[in-house]
């Protein structure tokens, strides 16, 4: 059986987020419904989507401009510490996100049980993902990361 240390930076972020996708859709097949009017629950659902996509997306375009990795398998590549654009509001806005999708597709389920996930989401990409990245971010960039770190909170 593999440890949690054994599975750090193994899991594609985008791979982990279909799970939840995946379990949130079970969960809230076997659970009461919440009452969201459907025209509501889609705006939101869109609103939410639009949001997440827009958020992973400027946080894709800012590493690209500063021409560093985006591969979250190899953490300590990272070529350059980004902190202008969104980075100066989230240190994850690409994890950021996938939760504020997930957080959508709760909404579209209209389950209080789905809605729950997309925080043990936070949990897991925190441990499996964040956390090695900011050890590998802290090891190349020493000072300049731990003042950063301080400057700008790790999801919003």
């Amino acid at each position: 059986m593999l440890s949690l240390n054994e599975l750090e930076t193994k899991i594609p972020p985008p791979l982990l987020t279909i799970i939840f996708v995946i379990l949130m859709w079970l969960a809230s097949s076997f659970s009461a419904s919440i009452f969201i009017p459907d025209y509501l629950r889609i705006v939101l659902f869109v609103s939410l989507c639009i949001t997440a996509f827009s958020v992973a997306l400027l946080g894709v375009y800012s590493f690209r401009r500063a021409k560093t990795t985006v591969n979250p398998f190899n953490p300590d590549k990272a070529s350059s510490l980004v902190c202008t654009g969104i980075y100066r509001y989230t240190r994850n806005p690409m994890y950021l996100g996938l939760f504020i999708g997930l957080a959508g597709w709760g909404i579209y389920l209209s389950s209080a049980i789905a809605l729950v996930f997309p925080f043990i989401f936070v949990l897991t990409i925190n441990r499996l993902q964040i956390i090695p990245e900011e050890r590998a971010l802290e090891s190349i960039f020493r000072s300049r990361y731990v003042e950063y770190k301080t400057r700008v909170r790790r999801w919003i």
